[in-house]
């Protein structure tokens, strides 16, 4: 009870914060997610929109979210609409919500089936000058797909062309990117539930171990502790395949003398952690390795020290990559010569730091939020350099995650061994 009463004071806020940027008389509209068809009659998992889980914390599918402040009806100011439960779907798909539990799970009052919601949305609709529809506008989101949300945006706009519209992705991006304390409590659970499934894998690898076997026990260390799911496809790469950096096949064996590079992380009450380790499948880097591990960390603990309000995102991803040239230069991959010489528009050091050092996190892994102006207080980030040898046939990338305060940052993950010492340490005592 204790959790489910948080819970919907968090979306309650959440709510708040959403009804306040909004213009006068504005109805907001976020519309469900469709459930997806694999093959045949199979469909994919359902995993309701972000902003509906911010919004309510349902994760039931085709659940929506309408807020009206200014409704002359206060009893539907904020309306909840979910699949109404009938005998023949639970039979086949199990329980589905009723409208106290619903209640109970996001603090709306005002349940409404989705059979029966579009004469109460008329009304709204003619007594609203302004429409919020909602549209998926991460900044890493494949344009050419066909998407769900923009048929809903079509369809709303040719039932009532005469209204003002407006985007509310811009107004969900501010606000998701600002972590509340709530917020952050429930990502520790996840990086708690995660460092338990590292530990665990430390004990577990040695030469001959297969790179599934490793997800496996990640997996299992993930349900025993109630984290429903992976907050993304773990990489298990051992060797050469931690070059790839989104590398899931995870079915090759792990030999003597390799690092595998691990990028996982759990989804718990809908928040994500985000991990990365680089680890010695004998639990013993070598001399070589182990520099490569520290140029990593070393750029790691600099960009950690950027890492504060009122830093500017475009100074801090150049000063960051110019700290990974510095440590690329150290490791030899490149020479004074090269850098002097190269293309400023492809640096010689990408050749072995080919990707961002930071994103935002939260309800997503790769969350919503500004990469173009100043970071501010509550924002939560990722660290994770990375360099990547190809003749040496070896990839590093170590990855923590970050709460920014209002000196600097809180590292949610400061109990889980980073350095290479302490891995080896921990692998020692298994």
């Amino acid at each position: 009870m204790r959790n489910q009463l948080s819970l919907s004071k968090l979306t309650a806020d959440n709510r708040q914060r959403f009804m306040k940027k909004m213009k006068p008389n504005a109805v907001a509209i976020f519309q469900g997610t469709e459930v997806l068809p694999t093959n045949g009659d199979a469909v994919y998992t359902n995993r309701p929109g972000s902003d509906i889980l911010w919004l309510s914390g349902i994760e039931q599918e085709k659940t929506m979210v309408i807020l009206y402040p200014d409704n002359p009806d206060a009893s539907a100011r904020e309306v909840l609409v979910l699949l109404r439960p009938n005998e023949h779907l639970e039979k086949w798909e199990g329980h589905k919500l009723r409208k106290e539990e619903a209640t109970a799970i996001s603090g709306i009052q005002n349940i409404q089936w989705a059979d029966s919601i579009d004469a109460l949305l008329q009304v709204m609709m003619h007594n609203a000058d302004t429409v919020y529809l909602n549209t998926n506008e991460n900044d890493r989101l494949d344009g050419s797909l066909l998407r769900t949300d923009l048929l809903f945006v079509q369809k709303w706009m040719q039932r009532f062309p005469l209204h003002h519209y407006e985007r509310s992705a811009r107004l969900v991006k501010e606000l998701r990117a600002i972590k509340s304390k709530e917020e952050i409590a429930i990502t520790q659970q996840a990086v708690d539930i995660t460092e338990k499934a590292f530990r665990r894998v430390l004990g577990f690898v040695r030469p001959g171990v297969w790179e599934q076997e490793i997800e496996a026990e990640i997996t299992h260390e993930f349900i025993r502790n109630r984290a429903p799911r992976h907050a993304y496809d773990p990489i298990i790469a051992s060797g050469d395949r931690a070059r790839v950096l989104h590398y899931i096949d995870n079915n090759q064996e792990c030999k003597d003398g390799e690092v595998i590079l691990m990028d996982f992380g759990a989804s718990f009450g809908n928040y994500s952690a985000d991990l990365t380790r680089s680890i010695p499948v004998n639990g013993k880097f070598t001399k070589r390795q182990k520099e490569v591990y520290n140029a990593v960390l070393n750029a790691h603990q600099y960009a950690k020290s950027l890492l504060k309000p009122g830093t500017l995102f475009p100074d801090y991803v150049n000063k960051t990559n110019a700290e990974m040239e510095k440590q690329i230069l150290k490791l030899g991959l490149i020479s004074k010569a090269e850098i002097k010489n190269q293309d400023p528009q492809n640096p010689a050091y990408r050749r072995y730091f080919y990707h961002g050092i930071t994103h935002h996190l939260g309800i997503d892994v790769h969350d919503v939020g500004t990469r173009t102006q100043a970071m501010k207080e509550g924002m939560l980030f990722t660290i994770e350099p990375g360099i990547y040898i190809e003749e040496e046939q070896i990839g590093i990338r170590i990855e923590n995650n970050y709460w920014l305060t209002k000196s600097g940052n809180t590292d949610l993950f400061k109990q889980i061994p980073i350095t290479a010492d302490e891995i080896e340490a921990c692998m020692k005592r298994k």
